[in-house]
Formats: structure tokens, C-alpha cells, sequence
């Protein structure tokens, strides 16, 4: 087992990555506060984690909700099931809140958590490859609107995180694969060495060799942890975590969150965005077309769906977080491992990559 922490001063946590963490019950039951919990997971992870998870837990009240699987139902109305829960259950401001499951089930249970009698504990128990690189660590937590994705929601920081990376062996392949493309965001971002190495393992990657997930899993929350030690609530440098994010959160919005999943979204975002950033002058062809093979080599689409437009593109651009004084802000490379958020670009250039990738 690896063990991280991030660094948030009385907020900070352990990340434990490794293989029958979930059979380890003295790990979970370290980290809840209290005497009464709440698991929440969905349908489709419930048959295979959620009684395994429960016998461990040494806790005298132990209720469990299961939810309905998928991104299309992560709103408010799904996230109303979680407080009916736990107010029908009697619990207390001394709970502690369970999120086993995707990224969708820790975004809403982290919000309930942060929400519920204005705060109560909670844990990430990520059972996705994208949820464990990804969205389990740093305390966004929220849901989507019918207008833009995750415009409502708080920043909350888990208690811990506990990453079993057995639980990749159920995952089916198209989530397997839309996990990857949030562990390619990290080479690009900053880790030049790691994104060669991931090209160096693509086989053992789509083999899903459990040593080489180990070490992305492990890599990726490191890369995030030190991230968000340094900037929690986005303020700067957190955001180029989002690269490719406003192009896949346009293409989620529009498709109205029944079409891509979000991390093949943002596999087609993060490609947009660095065909913008060599349109600019900022990087080479050669890195556009080395990407592009990357991600056809780990199965992930490289093209926007039919239904988008370039003014649906705009549209949807429009209503992201990253928006400021009217401008669209967006995560361009400038490098291999370096990044930067700006609204300062050519608006012809960004034009020429929506049409070109609209036409796909």
C-alpha cells in the first residue's frame, strides 16, 4: 500500500492507493468520526463492493442508499434522495458519509457531506479509474445543472481517500478508458516524463497490468495533491487541472450528459485545446499528432460528436466556471508538462479548431 498526503494545514488527509484496501477494515474505520455512517453508492457497484465494505465497518448504526448509475442523474433531485436519507435515518451532525463509487457518487455525497447540518464527515472510496486520479481528491463536490456542468456545488475535503486497485478489475472497458484520459491530463499538464512513460505502456495500460496502475494511480494523486496544497479553491494554478474541461463540459451540456462520458469528453477536449495552443504558435505539430495517437492507442475518441456545432461550442463555453469579465478562459499548453490558464487568445484561432474538429 502507498500512502500520500495532502497538505491543507487542519483540512489535510491521507490518499491510500493499493490492491484489498477494501478488506482492510481497520483502515476505513480509522477514518470515521462517530458513531452512525452512511454509504452511498449506486446500483451498478452495489452488487459488487457494497456488503464486502459494510461487514468490515465497526460502526453501531450503519445505514446504506443506493442510487441510480450515471452522469444524467447527477442533480438535485438524485442529491435530495441523500438528505431524505439521512433525516428519515435520524442522523446526527456527528455521521460520517461514505462515497463508494465513480465520480458521480463522490461529487453528490461530497456535497451532501458538506451541506448536510452545515458539515459532516465524509470518505472517498472511489471505485473508477477517473474518480480515483481524479475527482476524489481536492473536495470539489457538487452537481450539474441543465445549463453547464457542476455550476452547483462547494469545496469540501474528504477525510480520506482509499483507492482499491482491485476494483479496476470490474470496471467495464469503456469507463476503464474514459478514466485514462484524466491520467493523460497529467502528463500534459506537468509531468513531461509521465506522459512518455504512459506512451511507453500503452499495451500494459490497456492490459490493465495492476503494477502500472498502481503507479499511475499513485502518481496522478500525487500530482493533484501538490496541486491543490498549493492553490485549494482554484484561485490559480489549481485550474490547469481542468485542461480540456470547458471543450468536454460544452460537449457533456449539449449532449445533455447521455452522450460521451466525461472522461472521453475531455480526452476530445484536451486534443481541441492543444490544437488551439499550436494554432497559437505555443507548441508543435508534432506533440497535436503524438496526442491524437495516444489516445486512439488507449481507445479514446478524437473527435467532436455529430451533434456539435461551432456556435453550440460557444454556446455552452459560455456558461462555464472558468468565465471571467465575459471572457472564456481556457487551459493551454505551452510545453509538454506546462500549462496556463488565459482568455488571451486569437478568437479567429480558437474559430479554426471548433470547425475543424466539428467537422470530424
Amino acid at each position: 500500500m502507498k500512502r500520500l498526503q495532502v497538505s491543507l494545514g487542519e483540512r489535510s488527509y491521507p490518499i491510500y492507493v493499493g490492491s484489498g484496501l477494501l478488506d482492510d477494515a481497520s483502515l476505513l474505520n480509522a477514518h470515521v468520526q462517530g458513531k452512525e455512517c452512511l454509504v452511498v453508492t449506486n446500483e451498478t457497484v452495489a452488487p459488487l463492493y457494497l456488503e464486502r465494505l459494510v461487514a468490515g465497518l465497526n460502526v453501531p448504526k450503519t445505514d446504506t442508499l443506493v442510487l441510480p448509475d450515471g452522469e444524467r442523474f447527477k442533480h438535485l433531485d438524485t442529491l435530495k434522495t441523500i438528505y431524505d436519507a439521512l433525516l428519515a435515518k435520524r442522523h446526527s451532525r456527528g455521521t460520517t458519509l461514505i462515497a463508494l463509487g465513480g465520480g458521480v457518487v463522490g461529487d453528490m455525497t461530497g456535497f451532501a457531506a458538506a451541506t448536510y447540518q452545515r458539515g459532516v464527515n465524509f470518505i472517498q472510496v472511489p471505485t473508477t479509474l477517473l474518480a480515483q486520479v481524479d475527482s476524489s481528491v481536492g473536495g470539489k463536490t457538487g452537481v450539474n445543472h441543465p445549463l453547464g456542468k457542476n455550476m452547483i456545488g462547494a469545496f469540501y475535503q474528504p477525510g480520506a481517500v482509499i483507492a482499491d486497485i482491485d476494483t479496476l478489475r470490474t470496471l467495464p472497458p469503456r469507463e476503464f478508458r474514459a478514466g485514462i484520459a484524466e491520467v493523460v491530463k497529467y502528463g500534459l499538464i506537468c509531468d513531461a516524463p509521465f506522459y512518455r512513460w504512459l506512451e511507453e505502456r500503452s499495451a500494459e495500460i490497456n492490459a490493465r497490468d495492476e503494477a502500472v496502475l498502481t503507479e499511475i494511480v499513485h502518481r496522478c494523486c500525487q500530482a493533484k495533491a501538490d496541486v491543490v496544497a498549493r492553490d485549494e479553491r482554484e484561485a490559480d494554478i489549481r485550474a490547469i487541472l481542468n485542461l480540456g474541461h470547458t471543450f468536454g463540459h460544452a460537449i457533456e451540456a449539449v449532449e445533455s450528459y447521455q452522450g460521451l462520458l466525461h472522461g472521453e469528453a475531455v480526452a476530445v477536449g484536451m486534443l481541441m485545446a492543444a490544437d488551439l495552443s499550436w494554432r497559437l504558435g505555443w507548441i508543435e505539430r508534432k506533440l497535436v499528432d503524438d496526442l491524437r495517437g495516444l489516445l486512439e492507442t488507449l481507445g479514446l475518441p478524437v473527435a467532436a460528436p455529430a451533434v456539435m456545432t461551432p456556435q453550440s461550442f460557444l454556446s455552452a463555453m459560455a456558461l462555464d466556471k472558468k468565465v471571467a469579465a465575459g471572457l472564456v478562459r481556457l487551459v493551454l499548453l505551452e510545453a509538454l508538462g506546462s500549462a496556463i490558464v488565459t482568455g488571451d487568445y486569437a478568437a479567429d484561432k480558437l474559430q479554426e479548431t471548433l470547425e475543424i474538429f466539428c467537422q470530424n
